[in-house]
């Protein structure tokens, strides 16, 4: 996995546009133009593909944590940014969203029901203690 292929990932997970990364990267006084940009992103076989060196990714990468921690003096809350972000995406007009998934609770199963009536019927055995209550003296005598 190359520099380019890392950049690429980024922009999808975090739902950048070539506008907010250019933003990101001035964070950091590192100036490129939408055109370099739109470069790093083509497939490798297009004869404008630019190859995303360490610079570039590296000042990315400090700009976003810039951009989605804050400063010391000015901090920010990442999931809010991030929220932003999502929100900031124009929606399609005949796109269903999808729902977001969320974790069933473990304790929350149906138990199915059985499959013949014979073990329907069938009461649950008795529990069996299996190991005995053991007083365990560990060689020491109680006076």
């Amino acid at each position: 996995m190359n520099n380019n292929d890392i950049f690429k990932k980024l922009r999808v997970a975090l739902m950048l546009r070539d506008d907010q990364i250019i933003e990101i990267l001035e964070l950091v006084d590192f100036r490129m133009s939408k055109g370099e940009i739109g470069n790093i992103f083509r497939s490798q076989d297009h004869p404008d593909f630019m190859e995303c060196g360490d610079q570039v990714l590296r000042n990315f990468l400090n700009g976003l944590v810039i951009h989605l921690r804050g400063t010391k003096e000015n901090p920010k809350n990442p999931n809010e940014v991030l929220a932003k972000h999502k929100a900031e995406i124009p929606v399609k007009e005949n796109f269903k969203s999808r729902p977001e998934f969320k974790a069933a609770p473990k304790n929350d199963f149906k138990k199915k029901p059985a499959s013949n009536a014979k073990s329907r019927e069938k009461k649950p055995a008795p529990k069996i203690q299996v190991v005995e209550k053991v007083q365990f003296k560990n060689g020491k005598k109680k006076p």
